[in-house]
């Protein structure tokens, strides 16, 4: 029998590897920039077309490479970072595994121009799927430029894995972030499809993360900064209230290396205990310098991990120096006795002869038990009516007990499958003939003629906001509120890109939206259906949910939106509702297409029968 073993060619051995460090545009972009930092360039230029499937193309000042090296830098395992296995634990570049060049010229057609300083001409490196198509000098200038055209063209499957330009820009603009963060020294610009939208001066961390987040991140940082025997701490966390209800503002570096690490996650929450609300994430930019030796970066080949020596004193390290920014900057709610001068500017000052003393003028003929001669519309009715408003409790309530034989003889018998699905016209006769209770400002309540149903208020409204708001997309015939006073919304780029991606459906929702400048709209008008609600922090939370989407249940892009908005939009439990918008909320529920399922899958409305009744009082 003969051998079956063998070794793969260099170009197949390249695509493997390249699976595994080029899962997207956004991994080259990431690796090419790097290499143009560890080349020493001060000035670093990311162009890129089609989200980066057309076109990826990064242009340093660095040191550039010689002929050899140009040639070198595309085979397997070649770098300049390390020599021997010790180097491995004292790495102080970003790249070092000699993968990443070989990897993206196995998928792509890349074209390399490099010179160094102290040669008289560069040189250019053409190479199609791991081969060399051509080599040659030529006159250019310092430093390199790498293009990197059709990515995957050689795996169609790779490449129709893919995500939408969009979405795929998305990732370039986090890997750009996070770069640009870590390196706030040095000048950037990022160019897509001819329109720049990042152009970064050299400038400070406050500075570099205000001009990548917006000018209304000032007021959000409070700064961080400690230094110990193990680590050293610097960098910035938010304040409390500016927290959001998703990630995608956390950066964790270590040696200004980007790391995803959820215990170093929990040590900044654990910092932030009792300080924000359910299920929020705070902004961190946080840079750790630690002995190289005491962590193990080759753990993945994206080099987003790492392994610690002593993981815990770095844990304990961290929560406790956010502790005590937080408190330093007085972040925390505090009473300070000792001051003197704590209420000044609440008292004013003056002389004794201006001060007059309160006259008190009172009725002596006035008898609060003299009712005769109180009016139809006396303060104590007015109080009842706006009670009655309020709590959606009438000031008759004893008698809904009451249900005369009459009544009995007028209802039509309300019959449900076990499912509790009504009828059109049993949903008319509850909505007519019975009075509607809320309980504890979550549930209503009404009877019907088997018994009791409870409605979820918050899920009932979402399911009927859903539906009509799916329904809006599909007809283009949202109704629009105009704002009386238009609200400008400042966004981040890549916020920016979703709500321009996003434009046409949130018209046909009733949002009117029109760009200003590179990172802000005005907001003119919204949904009518939405009332009076905060025309910015909709369209934040809309943003929020639609950048998770992917990964929660797989809806589509419009129905996703809907989802959203009709989750932010619907009355919250706690909310207190009267007579007539119960009723209303009975009546829109029950013309649902699925009125008994939320939209997290659960039951919006329960049935409660009178035999289950008589079986808790035990009467059967």
């Amino acid at each position: 029998m003969s051998d079956i073993i063998q070794l793969l060619p260099d170009a197949v051995a390249n695509q493997i590897a390249a699976g595994e460090v080029v899962q997207r545009p956004a991994s080259a972009v990431k690796e090419l920039v790097e290499n143009a930092i560890d080349a020493g360039a001060d000035k670093i230029n990311l162009i890129v077309r089609d989200a980066g499937k057309t076109l990826i193309q990064v242009i340093d000042n660095g040191s550039g490479m010689s002929v050899t090296d140009a040639r070198l830098c595309f085979e397997r395992h070649a770098t300049s970072k390390i020599r021997k296995a010790e180097d491995l634990f004292a790495i102080q570049t970003m790249g070092f595994r000699g993968e990443a060049m070989a990897s993206i010229a196995a998928i792509a057609h890349v074209e390399l121009k490099t010179k160094r300083a102290e040669d008289e001409l560069g040189t250019i490196v053409e190479i199609e799927g791991s081969r060399i198509i051509d080599q040659h000098p030529e006159a250019l200038p310092n430093g390199t430029s790498i293009s990197v055209k059709n990515l995957f063209y050689n795996i169609p499957a790779r490449r129709n894995f893919l995500k939408s330009n969009s979405v795929e820009m998305r990732h370039i603009i986090d890997e750009f972030q996070r770069i640009a963060l870590a390196n706030p020294e040095l000048f950037f610009t990022l160019h897509s499809d001819g329109n720049e939208i990042f152009h970064l001066p050299k400038e400070t961390l406050k500075q570099r993360i205000v001009h990548l987040f917006g000018n209304n991140y000032n007021q959000k940082l409070v700064p961080v900064e400690e230094d110990t025997t193990i680590i050293s701490i610097n960098g910035f966390i938010g304040k409390p209230e500016f927290a959001k209800k998703t990630r995608g503002e956390q950066f964790f570096f270590v040696n200004k290396r980007f790391v995803k690490d959820p215990y170093l996650h929990h040590a900044v929450m654990n910092a932030y205990e009792d300080l924000l609300p359910a299920d929020s994430f705070p902004l961190y930019v946080l840079f750790i310098d630690i002995d190289p030796s005491k962590i193990d970066i080759n753990v993945h080949p994206t080099k987003t991990e790492i392994k610690y020596e002593d993981e815990k004193s770095i844990y304990a390290i961290l929560r406790s120096t956010l502790k005590r920014s937080l408190g330093k900057y007085n972040i925390a709610p505090s009473l300070d006795f000792n001051q003197e001068t704590s209420f000044n500017g609440f008292i004013t000052q003056k002389p004794l002869d201006e001060i007059k003393v309160p006259a008190i003028e009172f009725n002596p003929n006035f008898n609060p038990f003299d009712t005769e001669k109180e009016p139809k519309s006396s303060g104590l009715s007015s109080y009842s009516s706006v009670l009655e408003k309020k709590s959606g409790i009438p000031q008759n309530w004893d008698t809904l007990y009451q249900i005369t034989e009459k009544e009995h003889a007028e209802q039509l018998p309300l019959h449900q499958s076990h499912d509790d699905d009504f009828s059109q016209k049993e949903v008319a006769v509850v909505s007519k003939q019975h009075q509607f209770f809320q309980l504890h400002k979550l549930y209503i309540a009404t009877q019907i003629h088997s018994g009791l149903i409870l409605i979820d208020q918050q899920a009932a409204h979402e399911r009927i906001l859903f539906e009509q708001f799916r329904e809006h997309l599909h007809t283009n015939q949202g109704l629009s509120q105009q704002s009386l006073f238009p609200q400008t919304i400042d966004l981040s780029v890549s916020d920016f890109n979703i709500v321009e991606e996003l434009l046409p459906d949130l018209q046909s929702l009733g949002f009117q939206l029109r760009p200003f400048g590179k990172t802000t709209y005005i907001v003119d008008g919204i949904p009518a259906d939405l009332g009076n609600v905060n025309e910015k922090l909709i369209i934040e939370q809309v943003l929020e949910d639609y950048k998770n989407y992917d990964s929660a249940v797989k809806l589509n892009k419009r129905e996703s939106l809907a989802k959203s908005l009709a989750k932010n939009a619907a009355i919250k439990a706690g909310t207190s509702l009267d007579q007539d918008a119960m009723v209303e909320l009975f009546d829109r529920l029950f013309a649902c297409e699925l009125p008994n399922i939320s939209l997290q899958g659960k039951p919006v409305l329960i049935t409660i029968t009178l035999q289950e009744f008589a079986e808790k009082f035990n009467k059967l």
